[in-house]
């Protein structure tokens, strides 16, 4: 059944809303009234606020994390563990581990994974910045972190692959997440064990 709307700027606002993750029509519509019943001032310091998020957010330029300046806080922290790098596929994953509170190496987050059915390939991700950088020196380890997938199995051979010859230390994190399961869905506890119980990677 088609949904009827009383006002044209209603359905525009709607099909908006509707175009994010997750957010069906009825959904949308629930938001945009709810949006609709806010203060004026309200409504202009949330649009406010996607217009600087779009503007003026950037992406560290170590490691690829959302930041407010050009290195990100996690980057420029020196008591961070800077000789270990924990590789993972979203800015989620970055969030979901440090709620462990169990790491405190850095990061490099690709940006993605590896799936030729989706026409990602290796070149459409940040692996070649990941290379470059172990190449730089002072890197002892990377930590694989991503999702336990074909896709994220693929994209962890691939760069074990490229590492190879690289005087550093590859590992991945323990199977206590179970096969299938993506990283930021995990709950704290066991991503928490799983980065301290990691392995080595065996190609």
């Amino acid at each position: 059944m088609i949904q009827r709307y009383p006002s044209q700027l209603l359905e525009k606002a709607v099909a908006e809303f509707a175009k994010l993750p997750g957010i069906g029509r009825k959904t949308a519509l629930r938001l945009v009234l709810h949006m609709l019943r806010q203060e004026q001032q309200d409504v202009e310091s949330f649009t406010s606020a996607i217009n600087r998020l779009k503007q003026e957010v950037k992406y560290c330029r170590i490691c690829h994390n959302v930041s407010d300046t050009d290195v990100c806080p996690i980057c420029a922290d020196p008591k961070r563990d800077d000789s270990t790098v924990c590789v993972v596929e979203n800015i989620q994953d970055v969030m979901a581990i440090e709620n462990t509170q169990q790491y405190h190496g850095l990061y490099h987050v690709l940006g993605g994974i590896i799936s030729p059915m989706d026409g990602i390939g290796p070149g459409d991700i940040e692996i070649d910045s990941l290379v470059e950088r172990v190449s730089a020196g002072g890197i002892n380890e990377v930590i694989l972190a991503l999702s336990s997938t074909m896709e994220g199995d693929t994209t962890n051979f691939y760069i074990f692959r490229k590492l190879a010859d690289a005087d550093v230390k590859i590992s991945v994190i323990a199977r206590g997440i179970s096969v299938g399961d993506e990283i930021e869905y995990t709950d704290e506890v066991t991503l928490g064990r799983s980065i301290l119980n990691r392995t080595l990677f065996r190609g």
